[in-house]
């Protein structure tokens, strides 16, 4: 009716509609903005999600890779022991023992040989000596002193639980190799007890065999273990022992692991075809090695020394082992010829140490024909290292008369030529 009013009213929806388009314009931006973020958030998160499980696939993968070589590995070990292979017998019987579980205070060690032609297995297995056997009975706690005081087990019940305890081990042993023989590779066992203890009388260490058994295995799988009186069923089985273990009195073992080391391998004689014209760089390397043998044979063989000669293998292995009988400095010897035209690193070096500490030895010489560098020198400084370049060894050999020369870049140039 009014046009005045009418107008004003048109306005107004007008301001209220764009006022709330706006509004409306914003929360649909500020949401889409959200969801595209959302869409992000997804997209990287699903990327993220993909590669997890390409690298599980991929681990998958490698786990099962080393599955099926390490499933390959022990059937290839199952066929050795079953063919009565002497080294899969050995470790496979070695692994058997060393899943046997003991107090942490007893000794985990032995040694085992196995002969496939007469079906014998050796143990050499060293027993926990009396000190590792526990001397407390009970503790208590004396209230009205505010102290604990200790209950002892009497000296005569330590005595008979430690006789009781080596017979128990070893029965226990045999029963676990001869039980663990599926493959039927052993008829006897010949187990030999060894105790490393400090004999009071000189107060030395001695390491003493004081019981030795050889079980067959017909014989053993039918006793019944659970109800034999320990020492009376080794006795029974023929075991050698003293009346008393506890007094550690050495027995002759029945049968014993060969020591002879069987990488030794017969010598032949080099230094009859070395003149002044050779040049010991770019020689044979077995050769080399021989003539090392050679050399420090005739060094040691003043004090009655041997040096043997192990089986050629261009491994960095050990060459040669030295055995000097002298008191003071000898010992076993382990020796390494590096016929070298570069300088030798010093990872060379520490395998030297490494071999040293393996084999037990006394000393260890490094012998090359070029030289070491700074970091060899440091590394063997303070250990029972010898380290021989190219001079020391032409000197060593003119000492003991014989006369050669080192020319590295020949040899190079001779090496390069003969591998070509």
């Amino acid at each position: 009716m009014f046009k005045s009013k009418k107008e004003q009213r048109i306005k107004e929806c007008e301001y209220y509609y764009s006022t709330f388009l706006a509004n409306w314009e914003k929360e649909k931006a500020s949401i889409d903005q959200y969801n595209h973020q959302l869409d992000l958030d997804y997209e990287k998160q699903f990327k993220a999600w993909e590669n997890e499980v390409l690298k599980w696939e991929a681990e998958k993968k490698e786990f099962l890779n080393q599955q099926d070589a390490f499933n390959a590995a022990i059937e290839q070990q199952k066929k050795k022991y079953l063919s009565k292979d002497p080294a899969a017998v050995c470790e496979y019987f070695d692994e058997v023992l060393n899943s046997s579980k003991y107090p942490e205070s007893f000794p985990n060690n032995f040694e085992i040989e196995y002969n496939p032609d007469n079906k014998v297995l050796i143990v050499e297995y060293e027993l926990p000596s009396q000190n590792e056997i526990p001397t407390i009975r009970e503790v208590k706690y004396i209230a009205a002193k505010k102290e604990l005081k200790e209950i002892l087990i009497p000296d005569n019940q330590i005595n008979k639980m430690y006789d009781e305890i080596i017979y128990k081990i070893t029965l226990r042993t045999l029963h676990e190799l001869f039980e663990s023989d599926m493959g039927n590779a052993i008829d006897i066992i010949s187990f030999n007890g060894w105790v490393n203890s400090i004999n009071k009388a000189t107060g030395k260490e001695e390491n003493n065999c004081i019981l030795s058994i050889q079980a067959k295995k017909g014989e053993f799988v039918n006793i019944d273990l659970s109800n034999v009186d320990p020492k009376t069923c080794f006795k029974n089985l023929k075991g050698v022992a003293s009346s008393k273990l506890r007094t550690l009195t050495p027995v002759q073992p029945i049968l014993q692991i060969s020591r002879e080391d069987k990488r030794f391998v017969d010598s032949y004689e080099v230094k009859d075809k070395i003149d002044n014209s050779t040049n010991l760089a770019a020689m044979d390397w077995e050769d080399f090695e021989h003539l090392i043998r050679e050399l420090f044979e005739r060094e040691f063989k003043v004090n009655g020394g041997d040096v043997k000669v192990t089986q050629a293998s261009r491994d960095g292995g050990v060459d040669a082992i030295a055995f000097d009988p002298d008191p003071i400095r000898g010992g076993k010897i382990v020796i390494q010829a590096k016929r070298y035209t570069n300088t030798v690193g010093v990872s060379a070096v520490r395998d030297l140490f490494g071999t040293v500490l393996n084999e037990g030895a006394t000393k260890g010489i490094l012998v090359t024909t070029s030289d070491y560098g700074s970091d060899s020198y440091n590394f063997a400084q303070g250990k029972p290292l010898t380290l021989l370049n190219g001079s020391n060894l032409l000197h060593l050999l003119e000492k003991h008369g014989t006369h050669a020369k080192i020319d590295l870049r020949e040899a190079k140039r001779i090496l390069k030529e003969t591998s070509e």
